[in-house]
């Protein structure tokens, strides 16, 4: 029958004998309250000794009174009371966010009815609120698990944690289980008594904190159509069956409404701009929010601008972000006591890193471990949660890099800290020099003798080393030119001379070849001098568009050339001279010191300068607006990069030959000569697909969609705009805001 039978049956028998819940509460010693409670299927069934109160109460015979009792024992366990326990801290009111969480937790809950219990592990680092939106589900959820809601907390951060047999017989207790019954089955029985208790009931059972899976496994149900909610700092990725949500910070958004709710919209709206920057310094993690939203709740006369200012200060920011009881490094102690020392090192060692994020390779080079070494030693951190992880990047959450730099100054001898961090610095510059010659003339695969620790096995390879690990590189590029390591600067400048066309937008290359000009003039070599003012010439022009500065940079490096003799650098610098001059809209002089370029070239027999003066000479007849001459000059220089062959370094090729299409497509449109531009845009836009050159693909992406939208064909216009859109950072910036511009228009009817 269950404890709504009972109920139903009591109900039955009061009525019949014409007694008010009142008048049996009287004559039976129940309260009212007990009664009503019963009857309604809210209370568990009673004992046998309130079976008895009531059936005497109700003066029922042998007959009735041996059907009640039947009633109530069949809707209670022999070893347990069966339902309505709640066992829940005080919820808290001001949770935001988390929806795509709270929902996927909805789905796995209405799972829960096969008779296989659903658990779901969430997990992520210290001060993200795994138990805050476990409780948030747990309290939305409760009404689909009437036969109670039990919370653990199973204190897995403690240096003696409750091991599985007190945490059993507090499960046990906490889900009514007779006093008698437990001291029946004593604890070697209690394992089978707690499988067996949760099988029978819908419950809702949460797992705080825990340790690891050694811990968890002896409290995972076996069967039942119950739930598990377990939240812990580790991924607990030995768990099988388990569902997994991995949490980290707020959104911008969702941090915002945070403080608000926390500080009052009022404070807020005096200083909105103050808001976001308390969000940003509290990396969007919930524990930093609440501590730094109750500071300013406790203290009125305090602004959000003051308190932004104070969270400014890196070196205050984590004794700032305490408020009463909750600190937040107290937090990060709690993580850090609990790595291997090996881990606990690498944790130290990681703020040596520049960049936001490092490879395995990388934390190697840091602690002088193997490669497989290293990354077990980076799994271990992203396990217990003091380290995001993605693609083969490992990367420390802000506020825990100074958490962990401060361990670092505490712990870590001076001399070893800045040992490590020049080993890391020499590793990324020597690895950038063999990765940036995959794309230099007569460079290519590194050499059989080198032993690197990164596959550079292909160009591909070295593009993907080189952009994921470009802030890391460019910090000890800086390093070494503070050091005075001109000779370093120099040669890596050079070797991702090149390379430069591959990632144009990337934001840097102006900084990068100042750099080494500067330090080429302090070697008082005047080739290299020549060689690196060119590439600051390119930079200026092609990154910044800085078309004067570009000009008298190419000025200084001809005057240099020719102090050094050198027929290339003389070329090349006549070269960055026509093309700025060409967009500056002097033809006259740009064709000028195009054929000055091409002469020089072909007297030092360079045939890569030679396709770049041949392409310059077409471009710059095309911005003079003689675009059938242009055509025909571009077809000239098409035929001589089909000639020379191989003898053009290949990434070289596609990079010329995807201008050359490019510019013959838009010379085309001009002409509308639609099916012949289109023909030509798209092969542009091929060349920059397969050769992974996104930056100048979607610079012919926006020309195809233009010359389609010219031609007529409005949907492919779309198409075109909306892969350029998906290309994302990889773009050029300028072109990406301009396809968001156009599929806008598009879009507007």
């Amino acid at each position: 029958m269950g404890g709504a039978g009972f109920g139903v049956l009591l109900r039955q028998l009061r009525l019949e004998a014409s007694l008010t819940i009142e008048a049996l509460a009287e004559a039976s010693g129940v309260s009212v309250r007990g009664i009503g409670d019963l009857e309604r299927g809210r209370r568990a069934t009673p004992q046998r000794r309130t079976v008895a109160a009531l059936a005497d109460g109700l003066g029922l015979g042998e007959q009735a009174r041996e059907r009640l009792l039947a009633a109530a024992r069949s809707g209670r366990s022999p070893r347990h009371s069966p339902a309505g326990v709640r066992a829940f801290p005080r919820s808290i009111d001001d949770f935001v966010g988390r929806e795509a969480e709270l929902t996927q937790l909805a789905a796995l809950a209405d799972r829960a009815t096969a008779g296989l219990p659903v658990v779901a592990a969430v997990s992520g680092p210290p001060g993200a609120g795994k138990t805050t939106l476990t409780l948030q589900a747990a309290r939305d959820l409760a009404g689909r698990f009437p036969d109670g809601q039990l919370m653990l907390d199973l204190r897995g951060l403690d240096d003696s944690p409750p091991d599985t047999a007190e945490l059993l017989l507090r499960a046990l207790k906490a889900l009514g289980v007779a006093d008698r019954d437990l001291a029946k089955d004593g604890p070697q029985g209690h394992p089978e008594l707690y499988r067996k208790v949760l099988a029978e009931r819908r419950c809702l059972l949460v797992l705080d904190n825990a340790r690891d899976e050694a811990q968890v496994r002896p409290l995972l149900p076996g069967a039942g159509a119950g739930m598990v909610l377990i939240t812990s700092r580790r991924m607990l990725t030995g768990l099988e069956s388990v569902h997994r949500l991995p949490i980290g910070e707020l959104s911008p958004v969702e941090a915002a409404d945070f403080l608000i709710a926390l500080v009052g919209r009022e404070r807020v709206d005096a200083d909105p701009g103050a808001l976001a920057e308390v969000a940003h310094r509290c990396g969007h993690l919930p524990l930093a929010l609440r501590v730094a939203g109750n500071w300013l709740a406790t203290r009125t006369g305090w602004t959000m601008r003051r308190l932004a200012d104070r969270l400014a200060l890196e070196e205050r920011r984590l004794d700032t972000l305490t408020a009463g009881d909750l600190r937040l490094s107290a937090a990060f102690d709690l993580s850090y006591r609990q790595l291997t020392p090996t881990a606990a090192r690498l944790f130290r060692l990681l703020p040596l890193v520049d960049g936001p994020d490092v490879s395995a390779a990388g934390a190697a080079q840091l602690t002088g471990q193997s490669l497989f070494d290293a990354e077990d030693t980076l799994e271990e951190l992203v396990e217990t949660g003091l380290l995001g992880t993605d693609q083969d990047r490992y990367r420390l959450h802000d506020l825990l890099r100074l958490y962990a730099r401060s361990r670092l100054h505490a712990e870590e001898p001076p001399g070893k800290s800045e040992a490590a961090r020049a080993g890391l610095h020499r590793w990324l510059l020597e690895t950038t020099v063999v990765a940036g010659r995959w794309y230099e003339p007569d460079h290519g695969a590194p050499s059989a003798t080198w032993k690197g620790t990164v596959d550079l096995s292909t160009a591909e390879h070295a593009r993907q080393w080189l952009q994921a690990e470009g802030d890391n590189w460019l910090a000890a590029l800086r390093s070494a030119a503070a050091a005075g390591d001109h000779a370093t600067v120099v040669e890596v400048a050079e070797a991702l001379h090149w390379f430069s066309d591959q990632w144009i937008y990337w934001g840097h290359w102006p900084e990068v070849f100042a750099t080494a000009a500067h330090c080429a003039q302090a070697l008082g070599d005047p080739l290299l001098e020549a060689t690196h003012l060119n590439f600051h010439a390119w930079a200026l022009l092609a990154c910044e568009g800085r078309h004067h500065d570009s000009l008298a940079r190419a000025a200084q490096a001809l005057t240099a050339a020719q102090r050094a003799a050198d027929f290339p650098q003389q070329g090349w610098a006549h070269f960055y001279s026509a093309w700025t001059l060409s967009l500056l809209g002097d033809h006259a002089a740009a064709t000028y010191h195009n054929r000055e370029s091409a002469r020089l070239f072909e007297a030092a027999g360079d045939l890569h300068g030679t396709l770049q003066a041949m392409g310059t000479a077409g471009h710059n007849l095309s911005l003079a607006g003689r675009h059938e001459e242009s055509i025909a000059q571009h077809l000239r220089t098409l035929a001589f990069l089909d000639q020379v062959g191989d003898r053009i370094e290949p990434h070289i090729a596609d990079s010329a030959r995807l201008n050359l299409e490019a510019s013959i497509g838009h010379s085309h449109a001009y002409l509308k000569n639609w099916p012949e531009a289109i023909g030509h845009l798209k092969a542009a836009v091929r060349v920059g697909r397969d050769s992974g050159n996104q930056g100048l693909e979607s610079r012919a992406l926006i020309r195809l969609g233009d010359t389609l939208l010219g031609a007529g064909h409005r949907d492919e216009a779309r198409d075109a705009f909306t892969r350029c859109v998906s290309l994302g950072e990889a773009a050029d910036p300028s072109f990406l805001t301009e396809a968001r511009e156009r599929l806008a228009r598009l879009d507007t009817p």
